[in-house]
């Protein structure tokens, strides 16, 4: 005998189907992925404004603000390559980061692995890869190589934090332009965001 709520499931997986295939009321759901050379400055920073964690403000950010983000200066070079997942933001989308080093070919291969696995098992979320790395100032890059590289936090720590309060306005801008690029209608699967008019 077919239960009830069986009957209520078809019914509500039909309508649904209805709505998006008649009306398009619904847009695809979307994962996106901010990657930077470490992976733990600009894209910590990218994600939290995405996903509400830092809220927008004429104010600068406080250092315990930023060092509170979550896993700001906390990865290191054996992190790099790894898609760091940050949670899911107000729309219902998945929000990612990765540290890519010097490699110009992490994204390449990223999207050529999305191409391989969408045509063997055919999904409808759009992915966008969006860099941050233009948003960089001098002090963060300082900061980075002397907290993460040298392990030297008295020195880098600080410059981090001045370079985070003086591109902080900047990558919130980034994340309002990459989340309505990704939501402009498009057959387009892939989208890859070089961002270089955010250049610090």
């Amino acid at each position: 005998m077919i239960k009830r709520n069986q009957i209520l499931n078809f019914m509500y997986n039909r309508l649904t189907f209805l709505m998006y295939d008649d009306f398009n009321m619904e847009e695809p759901m979307m994962i996106y992925i901010y990657n930077d050379f470490g992976g733990t400055h600009t894209t910590a920073l990218a994600a939290a404004y995405h996903l509400n964690i830092l809220k927008p403000s004429t104010k600068t950010l406080t250092k315990e603000e930023i060092l509170a983000v979550p896993f700001f200066n906390q990865l290191t070079k054996q992190d790099s390559g790894k898609i760091i997942f940050h949670g899911i933001d107000d729309d219902g989308h998945s929000v990612y980061t990765i540290g890519r080093r010097s490699s110009k070919l992490v994204v390449p291969a990223l999207k050529d692995l999305y191409e391989i696995l969408n045509n063997k098992y055919p999904f409808d979320e759009r992915i966008i890869f969006s860099n941050t790395s233009p948003t960089v100032p001098f002090a963060m890059t300082m900061g980075g190589f002397f907290s993460r590289g040298l392990k030297i936090d008295v020195i880098g720590v600080p410059l981090l934090v001045r370079g985070a309060q003086q591109c902080c306005g900047t990558i919130y801008q980034l994340v309002e332009t990459t989340k309505k690029i990704a939501k402009e209608k498009t057959d387009q699967k892939i989208i890859t965001l070089e961002n270089q008019t955010y250049k610090a």
